[in-house]
């Protein structure tokens, strides 16, 4: 008897340990609201099916077919039917009756032996429930070609999810570079296998004009066009006399509609961004009467250039400005399919206006000053000219002001504040601080990365929480990445910079808070690496590089800090100029003291006994210029705190 128990309980461990490592095993971004694993696996085979109950899931189905059968080398079909037939079928479902837990865009998943069924409750849901059938299977699924000598199967799984918010986007700016309709349609394919569902298309800036609009064919011919540039943004030499500007490009409105009409199938919305009333250089190179000096700019190739002397924005009381915005937006509206339009709205020099004559004027009429009341009164102009195109309005939280109308909603990049503030006046928010979800800033230490500004890691983006405390839910959309291309040249460069910190995003926008769990999520973006590798996307492994800091010891020395984003890896390190590795000093988690002479640190990653990040040689005069640059930040801070104070008192 005894030995029937311990045999017994032998066996419930046994499969209690073997459910635990295949849920282990599960590698899904973003991560589902719930899962649940069983034993055995469901084998996809040249006769497997498709099955699906009717009209709306065959757009879906039609995509699954295609995603399985390119790499497997199948011809898997698609069948009209009840689902109910036997034998190996993936069947696709849509709910008799409505599910109300899994709302628009929530699926189930039931993986057996003999058959996977996603059900949902509109074909937006199949397809969320699709990219989860696609992790479910091996990492060479995302290939473009054939893979031979590969077991297609996937684990017996139960799965229900829904996602957190509805707005879950990516920026990308093709203004500063111009990326070819082909790269922006694969750009769309690969955030919606990730459950994103708004591309946000920045078409318009100082450097380049990027959507044909009919009647105007100056816009296109001048403003789509720079002189061509290679190296460091905002170092460039202007135009020079008699230079040809053969850099950029842009989409025509044939270009538009088929790359809407990809998104639509992939359940993503395109957010036009035409961004007024400053960062309009390539729209006033174009007609240079439309800004208040009327001077004659060229299209920037990406030089320095500061705004009191240049001017980027847009004459508010000129009549033809009203004139060609209403023409550019009527065409926007006809081309967009989607709810809102992006209006900019961001970092208007406003020192053009104040010296300006018509909009002085204007300012008199209405009362008002020019510096603080003369954007408000453009923002609900535009408001106007959106709404007669039966378009809703949304812009950069520069818009945000006290009379803005509730209906306009706000995009908020500079920190969390404005939003906070735009959603306790109840309007629509979406949150983009730069902070959390810049996607063109630093991921790693500036000595091995390519060169920008600022620094957003991939455990900061993981870390950001869309909903501020305190602020009703209903007024947050959801949140946004934005990738701003002035250092992103190329397509290769666009990926490196997206992923993997949009997997990050995507848990915080689609995945329940409570599920946050860092070393998991590692464990699983490394997985999601081996997809990346099959479908030929670049990635940054910034996240297994040392991170190098600096603190200051107590007779002034340097006291050099070494850590890693992820856990688990060991940091070895030289002061002498030799090249570290895992036979030198290993990182104890002490502050290191620097020994006379020194003048460089040298660190490496390791896991185990193999190198995994980038040597980083770290000149002890950038921590030392680190050091001073934070004391000084400190010193500051101190300062205004005291003037608050001292305000209060």
């Amino acid at each position: 008897m005894r030995k029937f128990t311990f045999l017994l309980f032998a066996g419930i461990v046994m499969c209690l340990t073997g459910a635990g490592q295949q849920q282990q095993a599960l590698r899904i971004v973003p991560e589902p609201v719930s899962v649940s694993v069983q034993n055995g696996h469901f084998l996809l085979r040249p006769d497997t099916r498709i099955m699906v109950s009717g009209a709306e899931a065959s757009g879906v189905a039609s995509l699954l077919a295609g995603m399985l059968n390119a790499p497997t080398g199948y011809r898997i079909a698609v069948q009209t039917g009840k689902g109910t037939q036997e034998g190996n079928v993936i069947v696709l479902r849509i709910n008799a009756g409505r599910d109300a837990s899994l709302g628009n865009e929530g699926y189930t998943l039931r993986v057996s032996e003999g058959q996977v069924v996603i059900a949902a409750n509109g074909p937006q849901g199949l397809f969320y429930g699709m990219q989860t059938l696609l992790q479910l299977l091996p990492p060479a699924i995302g290939s473009p070609a054939v893979v031979e000598n590969t077991r297609w199967e996937l684990p017996c799984v139960s799965i229900t999810d829904y996602p957190r918010f509805g707005w879950r986007g990516l920026m990308l700016d093709v203004s500063r570079h111009f990326f070819p309709k082909e790269v922006v349609k694969q750009y769309i394919n690969e955030l919606a296998r990730y459950k994103f569902n708004v591309f946000h298309w920045h078409l318009t800036d100082d450097q380049g004009w990027r959507i044909e609009i009919k009647g105007m064919p100056e816009l296109t011919g001048t403003g789509a066009w720079r002189v061509p540039r290679t190296g460091q943004w905002g170092t460039f030499a202007p135009p020079q006399p008699g230079e040809k500007a053969t850099d950029g490009g842009y989409y025509t409105q044939e270009d538009i509609r088929e790359v809407v009409a990809y998104a639509k199938e992939r359940f993503v919305t395109v957010l036009p961004e035409i961004d007024v009333p400053a960062h309009c250089l390539a729209l006033i190179a174009t007609y240079p009467h439309l800004s208040c000096s009327g001077l004659q700019y060229d299209v920037n190739p990406g030089s320095r250039f500061l705004k009191k002397d240049i001017n980027n924005v847009l004459c508010v009381a000129n009549d033809s400005v009203w004139q060609v915005l209403d023409k550019v937006f009527t065409q926007v509206a006809a081309l967009f399919p989607g709810e809102y339009i992006h209006v900019g709205g961001d970092e208007a020099h406003k020192s053009f206006w104040e010296a300006c004559p018509k909009d002085l004027a204007l300012a008199k009429k209405l009362g008002i000053t020019v510096k603080e009341g003369l954007q408000p009164y453009f923002e609900k102009k535009m408001r106007q000219l959106i709404v007669a195109k039966g378009k809703k309005m949304i812009g950069w939280d520069e818009i945000l002001n006290d009379e803005l109308p509730v209906d306009i909603a706000v995009m908020s990049w500079r920190g969390m504040n404005p939003g906070t503030a735009a959603a306790k006046r109840k309007h629509p928010v979406v949150m983009s601080p730069w902070g959390q979800a810049y996607l063109d800033l630093y991921q790693g230490d500036p000595l091995v990365e390519p060169n920008t500004y600022g620094m957003l890691r991939l455990k900061t983006c993981y870390e950001f929480d869309p909903l501020p405390e305190g602020v009703d839910p209903q007024y947050i959309l959801g949140g946004q990445g934005n990738l701003w291309t002035e250092a992103v040249p190329t397509q290769r460069q666009a990926e490196y910079m997206t992923w993997p910190r949009s997997f990050a995003l995507s848990e915080a926008f689609w995945s329940p808070a409570g599920k946050r769990n860092w070393p998991d999520f590692i464990r699983r973006v490394e997985q999601q690496f081996h997809y990346l590798d099959a479908a030929r996307v670049k990635y940054a492994r910034s996240m297994y590089d040392a991170i190098i800091d600096v603190a200051k010891g107590s007779d002034d020395s340097l006291k050099v800090t070494l850590a890693t984003e992820v856990p688990g890896l060991d940091v070895y390190y030289t002061f002498d100029g030799t090249n570290p590795d895992n036979f030198c000093a290993r990182y104890a988690g002490v502050p290191l003291d620097v020994p006379k002479g020194a003048t460089q640190v040298r660190v490496i990653t390791y896991r185990g006994r193999q190198p995994i990040g980038q040597q980083i040689n770290c000149p002890l005069s950038v921590l030392q210029t680190k050091l001073e640059k934070r004391i000084k930040r400190e010193m500051q801070q101190r300062q205004r705190q005291q003037e608050q104070q001292q305000q209060a008192k």
